[in-house]
């Protein structure tokens, strides 16, 4: 064997923990520290305490927050979608029709819907300059923006009750 290869050897080398526990064991270092020991982990002491690691935690807790938040704003961004104030020129459609609509004097989603319970297809397709095209493209935005139109099922076999003029 060589000579002088091997680490000095402490037999009674302290340990010192953030609790404040000591002990001896044997090691090549005189002292050393430990953030956790058995006197304080959760898992010895039956304690419910999350042991923070270089901020793992508060890390894990921002993403959580964040994540809460990016929901928040989504279903906040979806109720406008669907709000029955909505304008019209707000669904992007032609220009002809927004204009053809705004002069037959419906503003508002709630105008359009309204206008489709009393006369149905036909109040809308009466309209000069606004066909069959035009009307089935106006459903077919309302629908995708998350609107229930009168005549529409609710997942049900039944259609949904429109007030009928």
């Amino acid at each position: 064997m060589k000579p002088d290869i091997h680490p000095q050897w402490y037999p009674e080398s302290t340990v010192l923990c953030a609790c404040g526990n000591t002990w001896k064991v044997g090691a090549t270092v005189p002292e050393f520290r430990t953030d956790v020991c058995s006197k304080c982990h959760p898992f010895f002491t039956g304690e419910q305490r999350i042991v923070d690691t270089e901020g793992q935690v508060d890390r894990f807790m921002r993403r959580l927050r964040a994540r809460e938040e990016a929901i928040r704003e989504a279903e906040q961004r979806q109720s406008v979608q669907v709000s029955p104030t909505l304008a019209i020129a707000d669904l992007k459609l032609p220009q002809r029709f927004t204009k053809i609509l705004r002069e037959d004097g419906i503003e508002t989603v709630a105008d359009l819907i309204t206008r489709l319970e009393t006369g149905g297809d036909e109040a809308l397709t009466d309209i000069k300059g606004f066909g069959l095209k035009a009307l089935a493209d106006l459903k077919k935005t309302l629908r995708g923006r998350g609107y229930v139109l009168p005549g529409d099922t609710d997942g049900t076999s039944e259609p949904l009750p429109a007030t009928a003029a």
